[in-house]
């Protein structure tokens, strides 16, 4: 439908107050989360060895960076095993490197973890970065800078 010129002038203002009073709305939840890094971490190491993780950086209410990745015991970082993204890739048609960078992406662009989809052969992940990710928001509105340790279920499976 190709709006005429008489419709502009009705649509324009309607369309600029429902901007501006979703603006209003968003401004003021960004008011309640501080600026900063906030981070969420498995509270045990999974039965492979790694403890899942993810951090956020909050500047005017908005998730500006997502980092989200695992790490073992000695701090080796998930993404940099190539053994195991060999392996995982060859068996899920997926690999650490690309579904953490995928789910990180993604709240970055929906700025909340209830909006991301699961990719497929990354779900057990995709559980445990929406679980991280919600903790870490809560720290942020909190204003908190500690890590939060977060219990993920089916975890030592």
């Amino acid at each position: 439908m190709i709006a005429s010129k008489n419709t502009f002038p009705v649509l324009f203002p309607a369309a600029l107050f429902a901007a501006l009073f979703l603006c209003a709305a968003c401004s003021a939840s960004r008011d309640r989360v501080a600026d900063g890094y906030f981070t969420a971490e498995a509270a045990e190491y999974d039965s492979h060895g790694w403890k899942e993780f993810v951090s956020l950086y909050m500047n005017n209410g908005r998730i500006i960076t997502v980092e989200y990745n695992a790490k073992n015991a000695s701090g080796f970082i998930k993404s940099w095993d190539m053994d195991y993204m060999r392996r995982m890739n060859a068996k899920d048609g997926t690999y650490p490197n690309r579904y953490t960078r995928t789910y990180a992406l993604a709240l970055l662009n929906r700025q909340h973890p209830g909006r991301i989809d699961a990719l497929a052969g990354a779900t057990e992940s995709w559980h445990a970065f929406r679980l991280l990710a919600a903790a870490a928001m809560v720290q942020a509105e909190k204003g908190d800078k500690r890590t939060a340790l977060v219990e993920i279920p089916g975890q030592k499976e």
